[in-house]
């Protein structure tokens, strides 16, 4: 028995001693099977079934290491830590939540777990709070790790950014988590120099590692793709466009990287560019993404799905995809019930439409009012006027007061010819500003409107209020000071007289004008008065004065224009009369003949292939000269250079007989 116990213990030792060194050549296939030996040769060994647990997770058999602690419970009392980060691993995040929970004595190590599933189950707040306490407490070589995520949640957690943190960035991680809270705050350009510096801090990282380009290039696949976003937001499509096909076309490991920029691709194409759309967003979509992804990335990519079924006349998916959107966001209900209306509206459903919208309720104000403008541009799509200004007047609380919910009321008044009910609205929207005091970003154009509208209807004093609003404003607005000593005189002369001294006074206008300018440019802009040629005005009219000069007063005589002469063409007789067909084109003219074309034979050849009748009218050997007409009025003289000059031709005969 002491033999067998002896061999026994020395085979487990040599287990130990195999598995210490296969841990540090790194072969955990072999490692797990070591420690499987040790525990059948003794299942209580507490060591090496922890030894066995982490070779499970170091193959990623997160399910098997689980099912294995749960057979051996009193051998995993102390792995609550190997526990928990398979139950993450597994995306179990709140069942590991729970097992930390139970811990009595959190270290470090549970902490940092913890922050990480924080993370995972987007409670930001909480998980930057744990790496805060992390960082204090702890002092090892993985401070820029820690950091690097808890800017990752501070990223997604929208807190306030110091623009002018000029702190070293040691590793472009933590660069790259820096410039993406910049662009959650809205400074792009901030965004844009950081990503930058990002992507020159990983090139030198990689390079020092002895990286290849292809491997250097997907791993700034993440920075270029970040960069896209920025351009897009910023307006500069076609470069962004142009970094989201450059990193589509890497092999990027990372499949939620390559679900976003598939996704902000289909938002450029938009409308354009279906097909291309529709392969795009196979890759957003898959199912595999559902725990690679945030919720508010999923929630996006769907809804963008969801146009893009619209857009490709899927209507029947399209709305099954709202439906979706609807049971697992509720939040985007408003949005799927336009979809789902402009579906029904397409199909020529106007009263499906109408209770789509009607059904929709919300508590938020934006959107409560953008659903009342879509039902009321239902009814106008019916040419129902009335009942579009039912909603903007009853369903839209407060809100009719916008300038924009104004404008829309007073445009359909008017065109109802309701021009009173028009000015109770401008009357009624000026005093709820007066009472309430709001202030609005730009109030001026609605002002102005109002003062000049109730000017136009004979209501000064409703326009003077109007007026001095607006001139509050800006109070050294002479158009607007002008407008209101308008607006008084029809019933306050006094106020219109004292307020008339802040425009211009005479001396104001007079000063550094130049009269006598004035004077000669007034001068030349009269009309003078006809003179005769020869100075003396003609019997029976009447006397006129002579011109005088504006400077000298010497009297003037008006020149006579004198009309040219037409040109007369080349060798032109005044004796021959002209030809009556000069203006017409020359194959409109009686003399015209037109060139013969040789592709077509000629018909007639002798008179084999003439007609008894056509001889007598192709035979002129019977004919006098005189019989004969000829146009003289359209002849050309030719010129004494080409007149007695031979044909080429005939030169060419003439020289080859010599």
């Amino acid at each position: 028995m002491s033999g067998d116990k002896s061999a026994k213990e020395k085979s487990i030792t040599q287990g130990y001693t195999e598995l210490y060194r296969l841990e540090q050549n790194g072969d955990y296939d072999r490692a797990l099977k070591i420690a499987n030996k040790i525990l059948h040769a003794s299942p209580n060994e507490a060591t090496a079934f922890h030894c066995k647990v982490v070779c499970l997770i170091q193959s990623s058999k997160f399910d098997e290491a689980i099912n294995c602690m749960k057979k051996h419970p009193n051998l995993s009392e102390n792995l609550q830590f190997e526990k928990a980060y398979c139950l993450y691993r597994s995306n179990k995040c709140t069942e590991a939540l729970k097992v930390i929970e139970e811990v009595e004595e959190v270290d470090f190590c549970l902490s940092e777990l913890r922050a990480q599933i924080y993370y995972r189950i987007e409670m930001f707040d909480n998980a930057v709070a744990e790496y805060e306490n992390i960082i204090k407490s702890t002092d090892d070589d993985y401070v820029n790790e820690r950091e690097t995520n808890m800017n990752a949640a501070l990223a997604y957690m929208g807190g306030n950014f110091n623009t002018s943190d000029t702190s070293v960035e040691e590793t472009y991680e933590l660069c790259y988590n820096k410039a993406c809270r910049l662009l959650q705050q809205g400074y792009y350009l901030e965004a844009e120099k950081k990503l930058k510096h990002c992507e020159k801090l990983c090139r030198e990282a990689l390079e020092e590692d002895g990286a290849t380009e292809d491997e250097i290039q997907i791993e700034l696949a993440h920075v270029k793709i970040q960069l896209a976003f920025v351009y897009q937001k910023v307006g500069r499509i076609k470069e962004a466009q142009g970094l989201y096909v450059h990193s589509l076309k890497l092999k990027l490991e990372d499949p939620a990287l390559a679900a976003v920029a598939c996704n902000n691709a289909v938002v450029i194409n938009r409308d354009q560019n279906v097909f291309d759309s529709k392969k795009k967003m196979k890759v957003a979509t898959n199912d595999q993404l559902v725990f690679k992804l945030l919720s508010s990335q999923r929630k996006n990519i769907a809804f963008n799905n969801a146009l893009l079924l619209y857009y490709t006349n899927q209507l029947d998916q399209c709305r099954k995809a709202c439906e979706n959107i609807e049971a697992t966001w509720p939040e985007l209900k408003v949005k799927t019930a336009i979809i789902k209306t402009i579906i029904a509206v397409k199909n020529n459903q106007l009263e499906k439409a109408m209770a789509i919208l009607e059904k929709c309720q919300t508590t938020n104000d934006d959107d409560a009012l953008f659903l009342a403008l879509c039902r009321a541009q239902l009814w106008l799509m019916e040419g129902n006027r009335q009942k579009a200004c039912e909603i903007f007047l009853k369903d839209i609380g407060t809100n009719r007061y916008k300038p924009g919910v104004v404008g829309a009321l007073i445009t359909l008044y008017l065109a109802e010819g309701k021009e009173e009910v028009a000015q109770n609205i401008y009357k009624d929207t000026v005093e709820w500003y007066k009472m309430n005091k709001k202030q609005e970003s730009d109030l001026t154009n609605l002002w102005r409107q109002a003062a000049e509208f109730h000017i136009r209807n004979g209501q000064a004093a409703v326009a003077a209020g109007s007026l001095e609003e607006l001139l509050r404003s800006n109070p050294n607005d002479k158009k607007t000071i002008a407008q209101l000593v308008i607006a008084y005189g029809e019933f306050d002369p006094l106020k219109a007289i004292k307020l008339g001294s802040k425009l211009y006074k005479l001396e104001e206008i007079v000063e550094g004008l130049d009269t006598d300018s004035v004077e000669s440019s007034a001068w030349l802009s009269t009309k003078k008065s006809a003179v005769s040629k020869s100075g003396e005005n003609s019997p029976g009219s009447t006397p006129s004065t002579p011109l005088l000069d504006s400077q000298n007063g010497v009297s003037k005589k008006k020149r006579k224009s004198h009309k040219k002469k037409g040109k007369l063409p080349k060798n032109y007789d005044p004796k021959v009369p002209p030809n009556p067909e000069r203006w017409l084109p020359k194959y409109e003219r009686t003399g015209y003949r037109k060139k013969r074309d040789r592709r077509v034979k000629d018909v007639i050849k002798g008179s084999q292939g003439t007609a008894s009748g056509q001889a007598e009218l192709f035979d002129f050997s019977s004919k006098s000269a005189g019989d004969v007409e000829v146009d003289t009025s359209s002849s050309v003289e030719p010129s004494p250079a080409t007149r007695n000059q031979p044909k080429k031709n005939q030169q060419k005969k003439k020289n080859r007989r010599r």
